[in-house]
């Protein structure tokens, strides 16, 4: 257990230091080598200080003390906003590199509407020329310069250019959905990249807009930098903590006059002949 409070307790001291190095190179990033040397550096020291503060507290002077235990809080402030400014880097740039299309697809959405819109108009104009006939053909009109023949091929240039018109919007319309189907697809993608974080949102807020979404994104990360280093931490104490006990454990000797001499411990007994021994271990049966 000692030694896999051990490792564990660097294993997660080790990645909080780099999320924390990486996102404070990310914010210098005109000095990013002296800034990983200098985050290096106080990760190692702020190891070294939870260590010394738990295994001399007692001994240590009161100012050393209390500078260390500032420094070991304030240095954990420091990597988990290293740690915050990585994870949302890492957020920010997965958005711009999968993009969002809503807007795209709301545009070409708009576009096609007015495609459609000019294909009513013009289908509208043309049932107005049709009714116009019509009504000439109601009234037997049918012959002679004002009649529905005569109105009907005066109709035909207008004809013609309405249903160029139709024709058009037609092949603007076709164009423009084949664009929107291959930005939907994508869209579904990002969302389904989102879908996790998407029912976070929706568990505590009930609604899943982009700005709730980013909040969720944001307490996500927030609860990440909360356990991260501290758990670091707190494992480092853990197994110093295991190590004080085995040495309390382990019988201690001194010398008198050339003389060693141990020291009884709680798991020792004395003999008849005033030596001592470990106490034997009672079995099951007894």
């Amino acid at each position: 257990m000692k030694w896999l409070l051990l490792l564990t307790a660097l294993s997660v001291s080790a990645v909080a230091a780099w999320y924390s190095i990486a996102g404070l190179a990310a914010i210098f990033a005109a000095a990013a080598i002296p800034v990983i040397i200098m985050g290096g550096v106080l990760e190692t020291g702020k190891l070294v200080a939870v260590t010394y503060l738990h295994r001399f507290w007692h001994e240590a002077p009161k100012l050393l003390r209390a500078y260390l235990t500032f420094a070991v809080a304030f240095l954990m402030f420091i990597t988990s906003m290293g740690i915050f400014g990585f994870l949302s880097k890492a957020h920010i740039e997965q958005g711009i590199t999968g993009g969002d299309n809503s807007v795209q697809i709301t545009r070409l959405d708009s576009r096609i509407g007015r495609e459609q819109r000019a294909i009513r108009d013009a289908e509208q104009v043309i049932g107005q020329l049709d009714q116009a006939v019509q009504v000439l053909i109601d009234n037997d009109r049918i012959r002679g310069r004002s009649g529905s023949i005569s109105t009907r091929a005066n109709q035909k240039p207008e004809r013609d250019q309405l249903a160029l018109v139709i024709r058009n919007a037609e092949k603007a319309i076709d164009s423009l959905e084949e664009e929107k189907l291959v930005l939907s697809k994508d869209q579904i993608l990002i969302e389904a990249e989102v879908g996790p974080i998407k029912y976070i949102a929706e568990l505590i807020y009930g609604e899943t807009s982009r700005t709730v979404l980013e909040d969720a994104v944001r307490w996500v990360i927030i609860l990440l930098v909360i356990v991260f280093d501290p758990l670091a931490v707190a494992l480092l104490i853990a197994w110093n903590d295991i190590v004080n006990r085995e040495r309390k454990k382990e019988p201690q000797h001194t010398s008198h006059e050339g003389i060693n001499i141990e020291i009884p411990t709680d798991d020792m007994e004395q003999l008849p002949d005033g030596t001592w021994r470990k106490k034997k271990k009672k079995t099951g049966a007894q």
